[in-house]
Parts: C-alpha cells; sequence; structure tokens
C-alpha cells in the first residue's frame, strides 16, 4: 500500500535561493513541465506563466520570475552556476526569446507573459502557477502546480507525488513513531532514519550524500563569512557576517577552511564568544541565500542558516568533528522535518514563519541533544520545546524580499534550538505535559486560524510597517 516516504534528501535538497517555496519550487515546476511536453517540445509556439497568490504577491522579491525562466531552460539548481544568472535573465529579457531546455527557442516577452496575478489565488494552496502553452497545430494545453513548501511541488489532480511503494522497515508519520520502533529496537533517532533510507540507495551511498549536504553547507557558511557588500533587491541591507567574522577573530589571518575552524577552536568558550559565532554562521547561510547563491534547503530556503549554524556549534565547540557524528546529526534532523511536513505544513504561505524557522529550529534542537547524548524522549522533548516557542510566528518580509527579518530569524531559531536541547538533556522527559505530536497538531491549528496577510503575502506585519513597492530582481 502507497504512503508518504519521505527520505532525508527531501528535506534538504541543495539548490538557489532565496526561497524553497517561492524559487526551489517553482523551478521545480518548470523543469517537471518542460519534461512533460519533451516529445511535443519543438511544436511549442507561445507560452505564457501565471502566478497566482503567495507567488505573485511576493515572487518579484523572492526571484520566483528567475526561477521560471530558468527552470523552462532547462537549468538545474544544484549545479548551474550562480554567477550567470544575471547574464542569462537579462539576456531572455533583451532579446524576448526563450530557449525551452536548451532545445527549442520561442518568442517570450516576460513582462507581458510572465504573469503576476496579485489579486487571485487557487483555493488548493496559495503558492500556484500556471503554465499555458499553444502548438504549432492550435492546440492549447495547460497544467498547474503547486509549491507547497521545502521545494515540494504537487499537482491538485495529482497530489501524492511524495508517495512511494517503497516499504520502510520503520515507518513513521509521528513522533509516537519514532518513539516506538526506538523502544522496540534499541536504536537512536538517527539509527532508525538510516535504517529506512536504506530501503531506498546502498547505506554507503545515503552516507555518501548526506557528506555532501555538509560540504555545501560548510562552503555557504564559509563564502557569507568571507563576503562583503550590499544585498540585492533595493532595501540596502549592509551583510553583517563578514564583519563579525573579522572582529571574532580579531583580524587574524589563515589560508584555508580548516585554518579558519582552528583559530575560531582557539577563541575560547565563553558564552558570549560562542553566541556571537552561532549567530555568525546563522548569518552569513541566510546572507547568501538572500544573493540567489547556493545553498541547501533546510527544510527550506528561508530557514536554511538554523541547522547549519548548530551543526557548525556541535562540531567546533563539541568536540564532533567526525564524519559519523555529522551523519547522525542530519538524519535525525530530518526526520523531525518529516514530521511536520505530514502532519502540518513547512509552508511559509501555509502557516507563517512558523512552518520555516520554527521547524528548522525544531529539526536542530532533537539533533543536538541526541548528538549530546539525549535519550529518544529527550530528542522528542527537545523538538518540542523549541517549537512550542515558535507557535504564531508570522512571515511577513519587507517588501518580498527573504532579508528583514529573516535574516535575523534564523539567528534566533539557532539559539532557540541549542537552548531547547539543553532543557532537554537537563529535564525528565517523563515529567513533561506536552508532546511533540501534540504541538505538531497545535501549529497545524494556528496555521489555520492565521490571518492570511500574515501568510508570505508582505500584506501584514514589518512589511507594512516599513512599505516599499516589490522590488524588480
Amino acid at each position: 500500500m502507497a504512503y508518504e516516504s519521505i527520505s532525508i534528501f527531501d528535506i534538504f535538497k541543495i539548490g538557489v535561493g532565496p526561497s524553497s517555496s517561492h524559487t526551489l519550487g517553482p523551478w521545480k515546476a518548470s523543469t517537471t513541465f518542460i519534461e512533460k511536453n519533451k516529445k511535443q517540445l519543438n511544436q511549442i509556439k507561445k507560452l505564457r506563466v501565471f502566478l497566482f497568490g503567495s507567488l505573485a504577491k511576493t515572487g518579484k522579491g523572492h526571484g520566483t520570475d528567475i526561477a521560471v525562466l530558468l527552470g523552462l531552460c532547462g537549468e538545474d539548481p544544484e549545479l548551474f552556476d550562480v554567477n550567470k544568472i544575471n547574464e542569462t535573465v537579462s539576456k531572455i529579457k533583451q532579446e524576448q526569446k526563450l530557449t525551452l531546455a536548451h532545445e527549442h527557442t520561442i518568442p517570450f516577452v516576460v513582462e507581458k507573459d510572465l504573469v503576476f496575478l496579485y489579486n487571485e489565488s487557487l483555493p488548493f494552496h496559495p503558492n500556484a502557477m500556471t503554465f499555458e502553452c499553444e502548438y504549432e497545430n492550435g492546440e492549447l494545453f495547460s497544467d498547474t502546480y503547486y509549491s507547497i513548501g521545502g521545494g515540494f511541488i504537487v499537482q491538485e489532480e495529482i497530489n501524492d507525488l511524495n508517495l512511494s511503494t517503497v516499504q520502510l522497515p520503520f515507518p513513521i508519520d509521528k513522533s509516537s513513531d519514532i518513539l516506538h520502533w526506538c523502544m522496540k529496537t534499541g536504536l537512536s533517532v538517527a539509527e532508525v532514519v538510516l535504517e529506512n533510507e536504506n530501503a531506498w540507495r546502498p547505506e554507503a551511498e545515503t552516507k555518501e550524500r548526506i557528506l555532501k549536504i555538509w560540504n555545501v553547507m560548510l562552503d555557504c557558511i564559509y563564502r557569507g563569512c568571507h563576503t562583503d557588500g550590499t544585498l540585492p533587491g533595493g532595501l540596502s541591507v549592509t551583510r553583517r557576517a563578514a564583519k563579525l567574522n573579522k572582529k571574532l577573530l580579531k583580524n587574524q589571518t589563515y589560508q584555508n577552511r580548516e585554518e579558519w575552524f582552528e583559530l575560531i577552536k582557539k577563541g575560547g568558550t565563553h558564552f558570549q564568544y560562542i553566541l556571537d559565532w552561532v549567530s555568525c554562521f546563522a548569518l552569513a547561510v541566510n546572507e547568501e541565500n538572500a544573493s540567489f547563491s547556493r545553498v541547501v534547503t533546510a527544510p527550506t530556503n528561508g530557514a536554511a542558516g538554523v541547522i547549519p549554524a548548530v551543526l557548525m556549534y556541535y562540531v567546533l565547540f563539541c568536540d564532533s568533528f567526525t564524519d559519523d557524528k555529522i551523519i547522525k546529526f542530519l538524519l535525525c534532523a530530518s526526520e523531525i522535518g518529516c514530521i511536520f511536513k505530514k502532519g502540518a505544513t513547512i509552508s511559509a504561505a501555509m502557516g507563517g514563519c512558523q512552518a520555516e524557522i520554527g521547524v528548522s529550529s525544531s529539526m536542530a534542537a532533537a539533533a543536538i541533544c541526541e548528538g549530546l547524548g539525549g535519550t529518544t524522549k529527550q530528542v522528542l522533548q527537545a523538538a518540542e520545546i523549541s517549537m512550542e516557542h515558535h507557535l504564531g510566528l508570522t512571515c511577513d518580509p519587507i517588501g518580498g524580499l527573504v532579508q528583514i527579518p529573516c535574516i535575523e530569524r534564523n539567528s534566533m531559531g539557532a539559539i532557540k534550538a541549542i537552548t531547547a536541547a539543553q532543557l532537554a538533556l537537563q529535564s525528565n522527559p517523563f515529567d513533561a505535559i506536552v508532546s511533540l505530536d501534540k504541538v505538531v497538531n497545535t501549529m497545524w491549528e494556528t496555521a489555520k486560524d492565521m490571518n492570511v496577510k500574515y501568510k508570505e503575502t508582505s500584506d501584514g506585519g514589518l512589511a507594512v510597517q516599513i512599505p516599499l513597492s516589490l522590488p524588480e530582481c
């Protein structure tokens, strides 16, 4: 029987910023549409793309238009050279032509054929996009996709794109399932997840791919900590991570990443120093994300800095720089993300920022708790504590950009994750009154009750206190 099987590589995806739901999802929808039309690609005469709801309202600030164009061109978000984004998009706009999948060129006027329907929304999900094409014989074809968060896409009539016939040895839908399997087998959360991943591929391949995810995170942190300047989009936000990095290291010099690590570790372990570094790591990732750089969706792009920042804390300040510990950290984190994906949402357009920063913080809290020796009950308690204190968090990006308050929120989410883990480690989980499953349910009910203007529309909150027109990216 088919059921929703979500792999660690569904939760952690390598892609391009600034948004998983508004950039990566539309990019994937565009490539999916092209793939479906592969046989008649050369017969396409005209093509128009319509963006609805949240995709329209914050799409330009999130780079949705850029993602659609690159996806239609057949580019891969994991491999495409991010330094060529502006050049590629500018060429399409200037020539008013679009080459589908590098094969078939059609007339395409971006201002006319890529339509932002700011006042229209489709009922199935706020992040909707429709591709409408005309073939040479006059036949019309349209296809609608929904970007439901974390880079996942579905179609209304086929809303089971993540259903799998793979039978996992330890099927998990709720945190109570995790507890059941861990108690029955004596395995940790990470070990249970690894056994499930073995149903998809050899264990060695899984571990290799997880370490690749980690290396992309590391590259992103390192770039962000060494790149000055102003973020694109019109807000003129100054990048802070590089300045903070220099300040914390007192302008000491180094030649590579490994020497950088050693200097950070030599700085000590006092509270303020560690706190500043965790914030620096998180800022670095999300400044890169806001710059259309390569990041890891974790579980979204807007929250991409939380897990790398906490993992760096674990590696550098808890003496955990071994492949095995890093792999287990990410395995454990991924399963908490799966639970929120199944039981609530990881889409800010559906649930506000509690669905992004809240979920990522909960994931990181569970992973660091297990890494520091927490029991399964303490691991789940850490995840619960973290989300409990993100409930109701709104998504109100100024100017529709993933910058204010999004970048700082990653630092806050990382610190909350570490605090939640420490609370769980110093507590008796049998005394806990609230379970993780209850918090997942509460988050979903809160999401449904939340006013739509606080769900990634830039129609409320900070976005209207600092009124700006949507920027052209």
